[in-house]
């Protein structure tokens, strides 16, 4: 695991002469989310956590251990190698395959303790051909789509599957996935609900799992026997609802280059999309798309686009955001606060990464996973734990 600063230090470094960038990851507030996600649940219900793609781009290494250390038990990952990786950080971890069993692999997942969350007819025919005759057969889970329409079988070929107990495979847990549970109320919430509990009542011996990040937040009949947050656990909103949002997990900042005027009239960047309608101070940060600050972030003499923090002032971009660099600007800031060599916050504790993200016209998931290499990444300790029992 990764080397922690301490709080302080990570907060004050000037870091590496050759830093544009940096990225800060409390995993302090990463454990106390998984811990309120938990407590928001049923008393019965187990809270798991989802850490595909690298923990959401933070770094599965640093992150899984946060998450273990709070309490987490149960990790669901999209492929079988993210399965594998997982498994050799948490040797004594329940971790499932979301992708299902890819062709040929089944030796794999067995080999390394996975379980995949078999998604079709012909998954569940080559899992059978795979543990016949074995009188331990490993565990593996069931999906069945209730309205998504992404993977998982129909409510008819999970009824064939159930119809045939002499095939040697019973799952150990059956999961479908919310389609609209960041709205409280569609209506579809409520036909899924319905069509999960009629695939669940054909295996009445499995858990079952239903609910993701925001569908924590409606009612608990939606909450079952495990749950597997994702993307508010590492600090952004799943939900319409305000209380969707924990605590912020990933800060984001970058270096001014340089500060210069723009003159009334001038326009600044690619395609010359802004004109300043006044005299300006602009200040140049070292984040661009390269960086995964996305180039729709930009503004133009129309459209607002997102904002960066400094010492207490927004700072509104200007322009397009380019590969390597973004322009903002400076114009109310004190001379001595935006200067060359100084950081700014691009989302973090006070431009929340929902709000840069809608003004990409995005979510905070694709920023999150599309984070870049070109930064330093620094991560801030647990500084508590629920325990290890």
């Amino acid at each position: 695991m990764t080397d922690h600063p301490s709080p302080e230090d990570a907060a004050n470094s000037a870091d590496l002469p050759g830093d544009g960038g940096r990225i800060t990851i409390d995993l302090d507030a990463l454990a106390a989310n998984w811990r309120a996600l938990d407590a928001r649940l049923s008393d019965d219900a187990e809270c798991g956590a989802a850490v595909k793609a690298d923990c959401y781009g933070l770094g599965s290494d640093d992150g899984l251990v946060a998450l273990w250390t709070a309490g987490c038990r149960t990790f669901f990952v999209a492929t079988p190698q993210e399965g594998q990786a997982t498994r050799a950080r948490l040797p004594d971890a329940t971790i499932y395959i979301l992708n299902g069993l890819y062709p040929g692999a089944s030796e794999f997942y067995a080999g390394h303790g996975l379980r995949p969350v078999l998604g079709s007819p012909e998954e569940v025919a080559e899992w059978r051909g795979f543990i016949a005759g074995q009188s331990a057969p490993p565990p593996a889970g069931l999906h069945v789509d209730t309205g998504i329409s992404r993977l998982g079988l129909s409510l008819d070929e999970a009824r064939t599957v159930a119809s045939d107990p002499a095939s040697g495979f019973s799952p150990d847990m059956v999961m479908s996935h919310m389609a609209c549970a960041d709205m409280p109320d569609h209506p579809m919430n409520g036909q899924q609900l319905g069509r999960f509990r009629e695939a669940c009542a054909l295996f009445p011996d499995a858990r079952r799992s239903l609910a993701n990040s925001a569908s924590i937040f409606l009612d608990r009949d939606y909450h079952f026997d495990l749950a597997r947050p994702g993307i508010t656990l590492y600090g952004a909103s799943a939900s319409q609802l305000p209380q969707a949002r924990l605590r912020p997990v990933v800060t984001l900042e970058s270096r001014i280059l340089q500060v210069h005027e723009l003159k009334r009239g001038e326009t600044i960047g690619y395609g010359a999309t802004f004109t300043a309608p006044a005299d300006m101070r602009v200040a140049m940060v070292a984040a661009g798309y390269a960086d995964g600050y996305l180039r729709a972030s930009g503004s133009t003499d129309e459209k607002r686009g997102a904002d960066a923090w400094i010492a207490g002032y927004r700072l509104p971009i200007l322009g397009r955001v380019s590969m390597d660099m973004s322009a903002f600007d400076v114009s109310a800031v004190p001379p001595d606060v935006a200067r060359r060599g100084d950081f700014v916050e691009l989302f973090g504790a006070n431009i929340p990464i929902d709000e840069t993200a809608a003004c990409a016209g995005t979510i905070g998931y694709e920023l999150l996973t599309g984070l870049g290499r070109r930064f330093s990444r620094r991560y801030l300790p647990v500084r508590s734990a629920r325990g290890t029992g």
